[in-house]
Order: C-alpha cells, then structure tokens, then sequence
C-alpha cells in the first residue's frame, strides 16, 4: 500500500511519525511524509490540538482528506495526535467519514488499522524526515508542570522520560546515518528524568550524548525556567558541541500574572536565570516564547514585559495571543482582554523583536562563524551557525563559489544582515 502521513504541530509530533513510518516501510509498504501530491491508500493525520489555530488548521486538514476519499483519490483516513485524543468522542460523532481516530499513544492500534504488522523491536527506531544531517531526539512525552493555560499535561499526561541507555542507543544510530546536528525536544527538558531516579538529568544526558562522535552540535528546545539545572550552564560553557543555545519559553514577567500562570516562579528568579546564562555563556543565544493578552493583563502590565524584552534584547523570540482551553484552570477566569488588543500587543512585541534582530545581526558583519549547510538554491546555500535552529530562527545565505554539500560545515564571513538573514560568503 502507499501511505502517506501528514503532520501538523510540533517536531514531536514529527518524530512520533518517523516512529510510525519505519513500522509501516518494515512492513513493506511504500511511505511517504507530507506528500499533497500522491494518490495513497491511506492518509494518516497526526494533528495538534493544543491552540485554537492549531486546531483549525488540523480540522481544516481533515475535511481536505475526507473531501479526498469521497473523490476516490483516497481510501482511507485515519487521524491520530493530540486534537484526537482530545476530542476523540465529538470527532466521532462530528466527521463519520474518517476510518479511525486514535490518540497520542495509539502507534501499534493504528499500525494494525491499516493491516500492517507492529514490530516491538523498532519501537525506537525510525524514518527521519528531516535532512539527513540533523534530526530531533525526543527525550521525554508530557509534562509535571500545571501551568494554567497550558493542555499538555491533560492531552499527553504526566511526565515520562526514556531511559537514557535508549536515548544515547539512538542517539548514536542517527549519527550512525549521518546526522551532524542532534535537537532535543520535550514537553518540558528541565525535568529530564526525574520520574526515573528522582533527580534532574539533563546534565548526564548530556555529557553521554556530547561523547558520541559525530554528533557536532547538540542543541536544546523547550527548556523550563523553574529548576533548570544549574550545571547545563556550565557544561554550555565548556562543551565544544553543545550549542550556546537555549530555547527557554519565559511567557511572562510580571509576578502578578506569573503567579496567576502557575510558572512556579516570580520575576526576581527568572532575571537571575536568564542573567546567568549571559554570563556564563558568552555570546549564548536565548529563543523564549511569551503569552500577551492573559486573563487580566493590563497595559501597565504589558508594559512591563514590553520593557524587559526591550532591556533584556532577546536574540530569538515568538508571541502569542493568549485563547481560552476548555478544561485548563485558566479557562474559569474571564477573558477580558479584547481581540484586538491582544493581536495589537503580539504585533508591538514583534515590531520591537525586529528591531533588536536586526541590530543583533548587524553587529556580526565583518566576523566569520561556522555554518553548517542545509540546503541548495539556485542563487546560495542556506545553512546556519550554532545560534540558529532549523525553521524557527536566523538563516545564513551564502554566495556560491565553490560547491557546498548540505550537512557540510563552512566557514563563513558576515558580509550583510536583515531583520531575520544573515548574508555571507566562504571565508578565505
């Protein structure tokens, strides 16, 4: 059979559909990921149930799919993910048309709707879809925290972290096949562990990982502020291959709506994190996520955070209108916040991000940094250096002159910048 597996939401998501689709290819069916343009068999949606836009986009997604096999040009489709474990029961009832709903935790069920057969022995072995020369290591699914506007934890429950003799076993595996780059991702990387041997292990993980060779650069997502260990810092500072590089969502910095949030935190520790990692990692580039338009934020409020990203001058950062979640204990509070002032503050803090970019940006013209190289143009190479995470963040376009290999390391002169773009060629 052909089938192709569509995924929406997050790279973890994106890995648990590699997972799948190495059971589907041992079983000898030809597979495919994100292909618009193949008539398949079966269509399998791993959706994102986690904010109202993702939602729509996954529901958007699924009427497609159905509109599809009505046409013939499908035969049957299954979803799977977090907006099915969800609303699994008012899916059922909403879209009959679909084959089979499953949840975040389904892989063997689903492998056996389409008829194939599960094989325990892959479980932690899998396709990557990713160029070759990086790939995510998802180290943990769910989340301890309670965060109070956040349906993680009810969608994919209390933390579970993998054993580290199987992550460094995999780990290894995608070094094996080339992959130069290792992201690690989780609900929530601060906790690493604890729910194994009670203490945080992040910093063991990670000297294992750092001793694997090959593995060039090890970067981290999705970090939380509150007990983040304190020897990561060090072992950033020190650790030729772990990226100087920390995705660290702060959402907010006022101690009121922190509060509120249930972050565990108030703004005091937060600046002493966030401060530190400046100073003991120079140069490190900080991506952080913010939530603007909480339940009760007033302009004075904003204002405050508004400030601190001005002082602070984060090198990455994304916001986020804050929407109600059904069964978050954040949805009992009233949304006060008007739509448009919302959206009105997400787009100041973005103007100003712009700003800061650029200036960041401007500041590397006439330094030369390593870039690895991800892909070909037909005018420049793209690639990145250790402060830039594929997708999300800065790229490094690169004037051809002598022929790159995606997954090659070069060394690079800044001869221009933008907003969110480096310009540079080969250094001599």
């Amino acid at each position: 059979m052909k089938i192709n597996i569509i995924t929406l939401g997050c790279s973890k998501n994106l890995v648990d559909s590699e997972y799948l689709l190495r059971q589907f290819h041992a079983s000898g069916h030809e597979v495919f990921h994100d292909d618009g343009g193949v008539t398949s068999d079966v269509v399998i949606l791993n959706t994102c149930g986690f904010i109202l836009d993702a939602k729509e986009e996954s529901i958007a997604a699924i009427l497609q799919y159905v509109d599809l096999k009505k046409q013939g040009l499908v035969k049957k489709v299954l979803v799977m993910g977090c907006l099915s474990e969800r609303y699994r029961a008012d899916l059922v009832q909403e879209i009959p048309e679909v084959d089979g709903f499953f949840g975040v935790w389904d892989h063997a069920a689903i492998v056996k709707a389409v008829g194939a057969d599960y094989y325990p022995q892959l479980a932690n072995d899998r396709m990557t879809t990713t160029p070759g020369h990086y790939a995510f290591l998802k180290i943990s699914e769910g989340c301890n925290r309670r965060c109070s506007f956040c349906a993680i934890p009810g969608i994919r429950g209390d933390q579970r972290s993998r054993s580290m003799e199987d992550l460094v076993e995999e780990a290894a595996h995608l070094v094996s096949r080339g992959a130069r780059e290792l992201i690690l991702i989780a609900q929530d990387l601060t906790n690493y562990g604890i729910d194994l041997t009670g203490r945080r292990d992040l910093p063991r993980l990670l000297k294992k990982l750092a001793a694997l060779e090959g593995a060039d650069w090890i970067r981290l997502h999705y970090a939380y502020p509150t007990g983040f260990p304190d020897e990561v810092i060090d072992l950033m500072a020190v650790t030729p291959n772990i990226c100087n590089y920390l995705d660290i969502p702060i959402q907010h910095i006022n101690d009121r709506i922190l509060r509120s949030m249930n972050r565990g935190h108030d703004r005091r520790k937060l600046e002493k994190l966030l401060y530190d990692l400046r100073q003991r990692v120079p140069g490190v580039a900080i991506r952080t996520t913010l939530l603007v338009g909480y339940p009760g934020e007033t302009e004075e409020e904003f204002m405050e955070l508004y400030d601190f990203v001005k002082a602070f001058r984060f090198e990455r950062l994304g916001v986020f209108p804050y929407s109600h979640e059904e069964d978050t204990p954040a949805s009992g509070l009233v949304d006060d916040v008007p739509a448009k002032v919302k959206q009105e503050r997400a787009s100041r803090i973005m103007e100003l991000q712009q700003e800061i970019s650029l200036e960041i940006n401007t500041a590397k013209v006439g330094n030369t940094y390593r870039v690895l190289i991800d892909a070909e143009e037909t005018e420049y190479y793209t690639g990145r250096t250790e402060f830039d995470s594929p997708g999300v963040d800065n790229e490094v376009l690169v004037s051809k002159g002598v022929t790159l290999e995606p997954g090659a390391f070069a060394d690079v002169k800044i001869t221009g910048a933008g907003e969110f773009d480096l310009f540079g060629e080969l250094a001599e």
